[in-house]
């Protein structure tokens, strides 16, 4: 071409370099092809328009999906549009593979997207060399759009900050995975980080920067838009004021994506490369989803975070501070886990009251409901249990007045009609007698010194606020010294998918295998059941974790060991139990409280025989007499191994008599029963009624050929069996 002659016309430059035009209007359906790109479609080598279904069956069905992808992020970015695509013939398989550049725009009119590009065919990559990594066709396609489904299931289940930042640490993207990155945020006018990853330990210091500062993060918080930067030299002639913040990292490419949820951009993500990083199209529409999912994931986690903060600011807010309690003798620890998810405020509290006689209350529940008209309800009704028990009054009396404003608050508004569970427990702290009651809540458990777990039933009544005239009977337990109480909602049993049943054996085997200090303990539980050891202890039902957990518990200082004040003498395991003319059924709990008190005997059938008896015991109380019988059983250690022994008192007057029942007699069985099966056994006169007693001795070892169902002595057991005295 010689000097001062026109230009020859693009038409005529595009197909000397065998390059096609083409134009496409989504509106109307329609593309327009020249001659080359008509022939690189695999047509006959003519200016042409075709429908959009005749140019999607020329190209793979994977890269149609890929140029539509490309063409939306291409008009978001106002960059661009680059692809490359598989033509295939009628037989379906790739005869070339074409790389299409187009300038995308949005008319946002017709709702419609119009481009104008070229098409021009290009040889695949040598494998091996640095351009051999495929931007939209093969294997890296199939992984990327793997990377992007766990990516996002990953961020889905994230719930706070520290997950979704943990999640973004280990993104491992195909073919081109990020070495650090950084999560900004917006405080006012300032730039600020939220997390990082990839920099040196110092990198966590405070980092503040005006938003108006020539950074990439700041300005892309400002504009809205993504910044790339393919080189080190790009970064420093684009930002040379910020540049030495990003030398010092020793990075080759950078990415800055906005981060937009709702149309607001809320921060910035920066991804690190140590490698250069070209950034094609499909490269940024990875980066981009990638920046729209972490958006969504950042925005629900500090969403989840403020309603925690509030849910558990307000909860907290109405439960004592319970600090370092004085109580001689004995120490109380507390926990309070709010375990519902958004706004759902629980209804469980606990309360720790001094008493005007010296004396001190526990008291625990749980009101219905997961609300915030629950947590308001909780903080009224703990102020009226606290009131009435500073007046004085005793255990029922405080249950029965807190019903019956429950139901009243109730009866004036109806909308607000709700009961509650509660236990409540006055405790000496000179004797360790509590007295103990109970309106529908769980009943408390003790671990023994010897770590022997036993729950204590007591008797009770409705929940408060169903009937304002209810009555709350209270049942006296001792603590003895070394032993610990646990009350606790049902939001600790539960927790998990347990029922009430398998709920009570997770919790007793941390009761028992736990070794420290009552702090400790109270930790265990509480990460047993809502901890990450959790997820391997769960029930047969589905686990909703939707239920707050409030445990209280209180231990009684046992002998020092070192001291020589220890008294001497057997150690011994003890349990009491009233079963009541009018509570029949009462008689399979203390079958199953005896099994508790021996569940490590190394006998199974001495514990099946003192199962036996003590039903017979007890069945004889209540069909003989008029009176109520009173359980105490015992597993005593001395020198000479263990011994049971198992004794029930009553308020009659009439001594057992051995009988020779026949055949078909229905009773007269129980003396002859205890002769066989105990060791030793006797009757003893009190004041008033009597008692009646067995004792079972341990085999030294699991199969002593001495069995359980060797009598003492005939003439000694009858002697007992007339009233004699016992041994």
């Amino acid at each position: 071409m010689r000097t001062g002659e026109p230009l020859p016309s693009m038409g005529d430059v595009l197909s000397l370099l065998d390059t096609g035009r083409w134009h496409w209007d989504t509106a109307t359906g329609l593309v327009m092809v020249d001659e080359v790109a008509a022939r690189l479609l695999g047509l006959p080598a003519e200016e042409t328009t075709l429908t959009e279904p005749q140019v999607r069956s020329r190209l793979h069905p994977a890269d149609w999906n890929e140029i539509v992808g490309v063409v939306q992020l291409a008009v978001a970015e106002g960059t661009l549009a680059e692809v490359r695509i598989r033509i295939m013939d009628d037989q379906g398989q790739v005869v070339r593979v074409v790389r299409s550049r187009s300038k995308p725009a949005f008319d946002p009119l017709r709702k419609a997207y119009l481009l104008t590009g070229t098409l021009q065919e290009v040889t695949e990559p040598t494998p091996g060399t640095p351009a051999a990594r495929r931007a939209v066709i093969g294997d890296w396609r199939r992984s990327r759009e793997a990377f992007l489904l766990d990516a996002g299931r990953a961020l889905a289940e994230a719930r706070s900050t520290r997950e979704v930042l943990r999640v973004a640490a280990n993104l491992a993207m195909p073919g081109f995975s990020p070495d650090g990155f950084a999560l900004f945020g917006v405080a006012g006018d300032q730039l600020t980080i939220i997390g990082h990853h990839g920099h040196e330990p110092g990198a966590e210091s405070p980092f503040h920067m005006p938003l108006n500062t020539p950074y990439p993060a700041a300005e892309v918080i400002r504009t809205g838009r993504a910044v790339y930067l393919s080189s080190p030299e790009q970064y420093k002639a684009r930002y040379p004021l910020t540049w030495p913040l990003a030398e010092q990292f020793g990075r080759q490419s950078w990415a800055f994506l906005p981060l937009v949820v709702s149309g607001r951009t809320m921060g910035a993500w920066m991804a690190a490369f140590a490698h250069p990083v070209a950034f094609t199209p499909d490269e940024r529409s990875v980066l981009t989803t990638v920046a729209r999912m972490l958006a969504q994931a950042l925005s629900r986690a500090g969403t989840a975070e403020n309603e925690r903060a509030l849910t558990d600011g307000l909860q907290r807010s109405m439960l004592p501070k319970l600090g370092p309690q004085r109580i001689p003798g004995m120490s109380v620890a507390a926990r309070y886990v709010p375990t519902g998810g958004g706004l759902q405020v629980g209804g469980d509290w606990y309360d720790v009251i001094p008493l005007p006689s010296g004396r001190f209350a526990l008291v625990i529940g749980d009101v219905q409901g997961h609300d915030v008209q629950a947590a308001g309800i909780m903080g009224q009704l703990r102020i009226a249990l606290r009131a009435y028990a500073s007046e004085g009054h005793r255990p029922d009396a405080v249950l029965s007045r807190a019903s019956r404003f429950l139901y009243g608050i109730g009866e004036s508004d109806p909308y607000e009609l709700r009961f509650a569970t509660c236990l409540y427990i006055a405790v000496d702290p000179g004797n360790g007698v509590l007295e103990v009651a109970r309106a529908g809540h769980p009943d408390p458990a003790v671990r023994t010194p010897d770590a022997t777990v036993l729950t204590r039933p007591t008797a009770g009544g409705l929940p408060l606020g169903i009937d304002p005239d209810a009555d709350y009977p209270t049942t006296r337990i001792v603590l003895e010294p070394g032993e610990t109480l646990l009350v606790c909602t049902d939001g600790l049993i539960e927790t998990g998918g347990h029922d009430l049943d398998t709920g009570w054996q997770r919790l007793r085997g941390i009761l028992e295998h736990h070794r420290g200090g009552l702090e400790e303990l109270a930790d265990a539980l509480v990460q047993a059941v809502h901890g990450p050891s959790s997820h391997h202890t769960t029930g047969p039902l589905i686990d909703r974790r939707e239920d707050d957990i409030a445990l209280l518990l209180l231990s009684r200082q046992g002998y020092d060991r070192d001291s020589e004040q220890e008294p001497a003498g057997p150690s011994v395991r003890r349990t009491m139990l009233t079963v009541e003319q009018a509570e029949p059924e009462r008689i399979s709990e203390a079958r199953r409280h005896l099994r508790e008190l021996l569940h490590d005997w190394c006998s199974p059938d001495q514990v099946d025989s003192a199962v036996l008896l003590l039903s017979e015991m007890l069945t004889n109380v209540l069909v003989h007499t008029d009176t109520d019988a009173l359980l105490v059983a015992e597993v005593i250690a001395g020198r000479e191994g263990r011994r049971m022994r198992i004794e029930v008192t009553d308020a009659g007057d009439d001594l057992p008599h051995r009988r020779s029942p026949g055949e078909l007699a229905s009773s007269g069985r129980g003396l002859l029963l205890i002769e066989l099966l105990a060791h030793t056994w006797g009757v003893d006169p009190r004041g008033k009624g009597k008692s009646i007693w067995f004792e079972l001795h341990e085999p030294h070892e699991p199969h002593d050929p001495r069995t359980p169902h060797q009598p003492a002595a005939v003439p000694d057991t009858a002697a007992r069996a007339r009233g004699g005295p016992s041994r």
